[in-house]
C-alpha cells in the first residue's frame, strides 16, 4: 500500500464529505469512511452523485465511467475505480468529523430538539454506557444501556405499527417500574404515538374504584392502545371492553419485533405525552406537554441542580407520576447521568433500600414528597443504618406535595451522623401544569423556613413574622426560586398582583408551561388568564422566594375564618390510634348558616366507644387550637377508606363526595362481583366499537367503488378527440365529483397565485410538492383546474391503461435508475410542459407511512436553474391519514392544498462549477422547502431549512 494511495483516499473522503455539507448544510457534519453508505449514511441522491462525478473527474484528472459514478455503493468502489490494480480493500481512512468523542463522562444532550433527539444523541455518543440500573438487594442489578433501550423501543415501535397505531394517537402505559417501562415509553415516541401513564392496580379489593378511575382518563385521551404486563393484561383487557377507542392491549414482550419502521422526529411544538394531573382537588385532567415544554423543564432543572456529568441520580418515585418520570429518568437522560432505580413498592417495604442504594452507587441527586422522609425517620432501624455514608449525596429534593418543618428537621438530625449535609434536602415546588420543577431553593444553603402568625394569615390573609414562642406562631417552608427563564406572581381575586407578604393565588409563566388540558378548551381558560398559568395554590412571597400555605379549592371558610386544611391533617395524623397520613380535612356547605361545615375524616383500626371517645376530644383539641373551634363533625372510618392520587395526596374532593354519599365506612363488592360488572358494562362500548369498524369498511369499501368508477369513466374519455385542456377538465370533473360522492372535504388555498401563473416572458413554469399518500395525484387533479403536466416514474408505463390515460393528460416519464437520464428526462418534460402545460414534481421521489416532510432530490431545481424556470411550491396536507402507505383502507379525513406565490430560479450560474448551477439550485431548493415546510403540518424530517418549521 502506497502512501499515494492513502493519500488519494483522504483527498476523496473530503471531498465526499464537502459535497454532503454543501447538500444538507443544517446536518452536522458527517463522519465519512471508505465504507460509508453513499445514499443511506452520506445522503447523497442521483444529482448529488453528478455534482460528485465531475469533481472527482476535474480533482484527479480522471475519467469516470457513468455506470461506475451512479452504481457505486460505498467512497471505496469509486476509489477502486481511479486506482487501478490497487488493494483499495486494505485502506481505512475516515474523513474528520465534528461529532463530539465520548469522554469519560457523557454531556448532556444540548440540540436535542425533542425526546427522541434525546436518546439517538446519547446512542451515538455514548451507545454502550449504562443509562438505567434496576436495583436489587443482592447487587445482581440488571442494566439497560442507551443503545439497548432504543433498539429494544424500535423493535416495539414496529410492533405497534404492525397492530395499525397510527403517529398522533394516544397509548396508556400502564406499568409498573422496570425495563418494560422504559421501552414502551420511548417506543411510543419513536412510533410518533403520545404515550398516556397510568399506574396498575395495587390491591385487588381497590379494583372497581381502580379502574373506573383509570377509565376515565383512557376515556377522555381517547386511546388507541394500552400496554400493561402479563399481571394485569386480563384486568387490562376488562378496562378495554368499555373504552370505544382503544382496540389494541399488549405487553411489551408480545409487542416486540425486528426493528423495521424508522424513528418519528416530531417538532418541539409537537405534543410529547399527556401527564394527567393527580386531582386531589377533582377530576383528573390531560396536561398536554409539549416536546419544548420537557427540554425547557429539564434543562431549567439542571441549572437549578448545577448537574454535572459526575452525578448519579437515584430514585424510588414512580414513573407514572412527573416527578419520577421527567425529574428523575428525562432529566437523567438529557443529562447522561446514570439513573438507579427502584420500585416504589421496593422503598415502602424497605425504606432503608433508598439510602443503601445511594450509598452503593455514590448517588449525589435524588428526590422525594415529604413523607418519604418521614417514613425514613419513623421506619428505618438503627442497625439498617451500619456502615452507611451518605457523605457523597449532595441534594435530594423535596417537593409534590406540603413540606412539613418538622420532618426537614427530623431527617437532618437522624442522619447527619451518617454524613448527610445539612444542605442536602432541597425543597421546591412544581406542577404537572409546568412539567414539574417552577421554583427551586438556593443550592448550598439550608431550607428557610418562615414563622408567621397563623391568626393574621386566615383573617386578614397577611404573613406577619412572629417569634416560634408567641401563640398561634404558623411555620412555612421557603420553596425558592422561579427557575430560569420561569415567573411567579401571586394576584389577588381580581387578578392584581399583590404585595410581598400577602397571601393570594399562585400563577406562572414560562417555556415549560402546558399549552392546556387535552380536549378540553374551558378548563384551559380557566388555567391560563392573560398568559399567565394558574396553579390551583395559595401562597405569598417573602425576599422574593415563594412560601406555599395550601390549594386555593381545598380552602374552608367557616365564619368568615380561612382554615388550611393540611395543618390540621398534620396534625390529627400524630394522634395515637390515627393512621399516619390518613386524615382529610374538608367544607362542606351548610344551607342553615350560610357558611362552611369544617368535616374531618379519619382512619383508624379503633372501633370501641371508649376508645374513640379520648381520641374524638382531643381532636377537637388541635380544630379549636390550629382552626379556632372543634369541627362540625369527625368520621372514623376503616383502613383503605380514604382516597389518595397516585402521588400519594389526599383526594379531599372525593373523600367529600364518600361523606356526602354515607359510603364512610360501606363495604366494597367481592371481586368476583366487581369483574362481572365490568364485563357487564363493556357490552355498549363493544357494540358501538363494532358498528363503527362495520361504518369505516362499508365506507372504504364505497370509496373504491367510487374511484373505479371514476377510473373507468376518465379512461373511456380519453378516447374522445379532445384536445389536453378538455381532457385535465374531464378528470378534474371526476375528481371532484368523487369527493362530493364521499363526503371528503377539499379545501384550496392560494388560487390567486394560479390565475396569476401566466409565464413571463422566456420563463418556464415548475410546480413542486410534497408527497404523502398514493391519492396525491387523485386529490390535485381535483385541486387544479387548468392542466399539469405529472412527473411520474417510467415504471407505470409497463401499465397500459395507466400509461394511456396518463400521457393522455400530460404526464411525462422518468428513468430513476440512472442520474443523468433522470435530468435528461426532467430536462425534455420541462421543455415539452411549456408548449403544453407546466410540469408537476413530488421532489420528495417518495413517501412513509409516518408524517414528516422528508428531504427533497435537487433535480427538479437543478432543471428550473437551468431552464430559468419559476418554481410554485404546493403544500399537500391530509392525504396521508386518509390513505397511509402500508394500507388500502381508506379513511374520511380532511384535505388542504396550498398554492404558493412562484419563486424564480436565478438567471445566471456560478462560473466554474463542474455541474452547472449547483449552488443555485441548492439555494433554490432550500426557498422553496422551507416555504412548503411551513405550510405542511407536520415535522420536518431533515430540517434543511434555516430556521425551524412554522418559526
Amino acid at each position: 500500500m502506497s502512501p499515494s494511495n492513502e493519500q488519494l483516499a483522504t483527498e476523496l473522503l473530503e471531498l465526499v464529505s464537502r459535497v454532503a455539507r454543501e447538500l444538507h448544510p443544517q446536518r452536522p457534519k458527517p463522519s465519512v469512511s471508505l465504507d460509508s453508505d453513499l445514499d443511506s449514511e452520506v445522503g447523497l441522491d442521483s444529482l448529488a452523485r453528478v455534482e460528485l462525478s465531475a469533481r472527482i473527474e476535474e480533482a484527479f484528472k480522471v475519467t469516470l465511467e457513468e455506470e461506475t459514478a451512479f452504481s457505486a455503493q460505498s467512497p471505496r468502489d469509486l476509489l477502486a475505480a481511479f486506482i487501478p490494480g490497487a488493494q483499495v480493500e486494505r485502506i481505512q481512512v475516515v474523513a474528520p468529523t465534528e461529532r463530539a468523542v465520548p469522554q469519560e463522562q457523557a454531556a448532556p444532550a444540548h440540540d436535542a430538539t425533542n425526546l427522541v433527539d434525546m436518546l439517538t444523541w446519547h446512542c451515538e455518543a455514548n451507545r454502550d454506557r449504562e443509562h438505567i440500573r434496576l436495583f436489587s438487594d443482592d447487587g445482581n442489578d440488571k442494566t439497560l444501556s442507551y443503545g439497548q433501550l432504543y433498539d429494544k423501543a424500535l423493535g416495539v415501535a414496529a410492533g405497534l405499527a404492525a397492530r395499525r397505531v397510527e403517529p398522533g394517537q394516544r397509548i396508556a402505559l400502564m406499568l409498573p417500574t422496570g425495563e418494560a417501562y422504559f421501552v414502551a415509553f420511548y417506543a411510543a415516541l419513536l412510533a410518533g404515538l403520545v404515550p398516556v401513564p397510568i399506574y396498575p392496580p395495587a390491591r385487588r379489593s381497590q379494583l372497581e374504584e381502580h379502574l373506573r378511575r383509570q377509565g376515565s382518563i383512557l376515556r377522555d385521551a381517547s386511546v388507541a392502545a394500552l400496554i400493561t404486563n402479563d399481571e394485569a393484561v386480563v384486568v387490562a383487557r376488562l378496562l378495554a371492553s368499555q373504552i370505544e377507542s382503544l382496540h389494541t392491549v399488549s405487553t411489551v414482550d408480545e409487542l416486540m419485533g425486528a426493528p423495521t419502521v424508522p424513528a418519528y422526529h416530531a417538532r418541539g411544538s409537537d405534543l410529547a405525552f399527556l401527564q394527567y394531573t393527580s386531582g386531589s382537588t377533582g377530576d383528573a385532567k390531560g396536561v398536554m406537554l409539549t416536546h419544548d415544554n420537557l427540554l425547557a423543564n429539564v434543562r431549567a432543572d439542571g441549572l437549578g441542580l448545577g448537574v454535572t456529568p459526575r452525578d448519579v441520580f437515584v430514585s424510588w418515585l414512580p414513573l407514572y407520576h412527573d416527578m419520577g418520570l421527567i425529574g428523575a429518568w428525562l432529566g437523567s437522560l438529557y443529562h447522561g447521568i446514570p439513573l438507579v432505580i427502584m420500585s416504589p413498592l421496593q422503598f415502602l417495604s424497605r425504606p432503608h433500600r433508598w439510602l443503601q442504594a445511594v450509598h452503593r452507587y455514590g448517588g449525589t441527586l435524588s428526590a422525594a414528597p415529604n413523607f418519604a422522609y418521614e417514613l425514613c425517620v419513623r421506619r428505618i432501624r438503627d442497625e439498617d443504618l451500619t456502615g452507611l455514608d451518605l457523605s457523597m449525596w449532595r441534594q435530594s429534593l423535596n417537593g409534590a406535595e406540603a413540606i412539613a418543618p418538622d420532618t426537614l428537621r427530623a431527617f437532618n438530625d437522624r442522619f447527619a451522623p451518617y454524613g448527610l449535609r445539612s444542605t442536602a434536602v432541597l425543597p421546591v415546588y412544581g406542577l404537572a401544569e409546568c412539567a414539574v420543577g417552577l421554583t427551586f431553593s438556593n443550592l448550598g444553603h439550608e431550607p428557610v423556613i418562615d414563622v408567621i402568625d397563623r391568626s393574621l394569615l386566615n383573617t386578614s390573609g397577611k404573613a406577619v413574622p412572629v417569634d416560634m414562642a408567641q401563640s398561634g406562631a404558623f411555620e412555612v417552608v421557603g420553596c425558592g426560586y422561579p427557575l430560569p427563564r420561569h415567573e411567579i406572581r401571586i394576584v389577588d381575586e381580581r387578578d392584581s398582583e399583590v404585595p410581598e407578604r400577602v397571601q393570594g393565588r399562585v400563577q406562572f409563566r414560562g417555556p415549560s408551561s402546558t399549552p392546556g388540558y387535552f380536549e378540553a378548551p374551558d378548563k384551559t381558560r380557566q388555567l391560563v388568564r392573560d398568559g399567565w398559568h394558574e396553579t390551583g395554590d395559595l401562597g405569598y412571597t417573602a425576599g422574593g422566594q415563594l412560601f406555599i400555605t395550601g390549594r386555593s379549592k381545598d380552602l374552608i371558610i367557616r365564619a368568615g375564618r380561612n382554615i388550611h386544611p393540611m395543618e390540621l391533617e398534620s396534625a390529627v395524623s400524630q394522634c395515637q390510634g390515627v393512621r399516619g397520613g390518613r386524615v382529610a380535612a374538608f367544607g362542606v356547605a351548610d344551607t342553615r348558616s350560610g357558611t362552611e361545615r369544617l368535616v374531618l375524616l379519619v382512619e383508624t383500626r379503633w372501633r370501641k366507644a371508649a376508645d374513640l371517645k379520648p381520641l374524638r376530644d382531643q381532636i377537637n383539641a388541635l380544630g379549636v387550637s390550629l382552626a379556632g373551634g372543634a369541627p362540625d363533625d369527625i368520621a372514623f372510618a376503616p383502613p383503605g377508606t380514604i382516597l389518595r392520587t397516585s402521588s400519594g395526596k389526599v383526594r379531599r374532593g372525593a373523600c367529600r363526595d364518600l361523606y356526602l354519599k354515607g359510603h364512610i365506612g360501606r363495604s366494597s363488592r367481592p371481586a368476583w362481583m366487581q369483574i362481572a360488572l365490568l364485563g357487564v358494562g363493556g357490552i355498549v362500548p363493544q357494540t358501538k366499537r363494532l358498528l363503527r369498524f362495520l361504518g369505516e369498511q362499508s365506507w372504504a369499501w364505497l370509496a373504491w367503488l367510487c374511484l373505479g368508477a371514476g377510473a373507468v369513466t376518465v379512461f373511456i374519455g380519453m378516447f374522445l378527440p379532445f384536445g389536453l385542456t378538455s381532457r385535465w377538465r374531464l378528470a378534474h370533473t371526476v375528481a371532484k365529483a368523487c369527493f362530493s360522492v364521499l363526503g371528503l372535504r377539499l379545501d384550496v388555498d392560494g388560487t390567486s397565485n394560479l390565475a396569476a401563473s401566466e409565464p413571463k416572458q422566456g420563463r418556464r413554469r415548475l410546480f413542486v410538492a410534497n408527497h404523502q399518500s398514493y391519492i396525491d395525484g387523485f386529490v390535485l387533479t381535483a385541486a387544479m383546474r387548468q392542466p399539469v403536466g405529472f412527473l411520474v416514474k417510467a415504471e407505470i408505463a409497463a401499465i397500459w391503461p395507466a400509461k394511456f390515460v396518463l400521457q393522455r393528460l400530460g404526464a411525462s416519464f422518468v428513468r430513476r435508475q440512472n442520474a443523468s437520464h433522470a435530468l435528461t428526462d426532467l430536462r425534455d418534460s420541462v421543455e415539452t410542459g411549456n408548449a403544453t402545460a407546466p410540469l408537476f414534481v413530488f421532489v420528495e421521489g417518495t413517501f412513509t407511512r409516518n408524517p414528516g416532510v422528508l428531504p427533497f432530490h435537487l433535480g427538479a431545481f437543478v432543471t428550473a436553474c437551468e431552464m430559468h424556470a419559476d418554481v410554485y411550491p404546493v403544500a399537500i396536507n391530509g392525504t396521508r391519514s386518509v390513505l397511509r402507505d402500508g394500507t388500502w383502507l381508506p379513511r374520511r379525513g380532511d384535505i388542504r392544498i396550498r398554492l404558493g406565490a412562484p419563486i424564480s430560479a436565478p438567471n445566471e450560474t456560478s462560473k466554474g462549477e463542474a455541474a452547472s448551477g449547483w449552488h443555485e439550485a441548492i439555494a433554490l431548493r432550500q426557498s422553496v422547502r422551507e416555504w412548503i415546510v411551513d405550510n405542511v403540518d407536520e415535522p420536518d424530517l431533515v430540517n434543511e431549512s434555516n430556521r425551524p418549521p412554522n418559526a
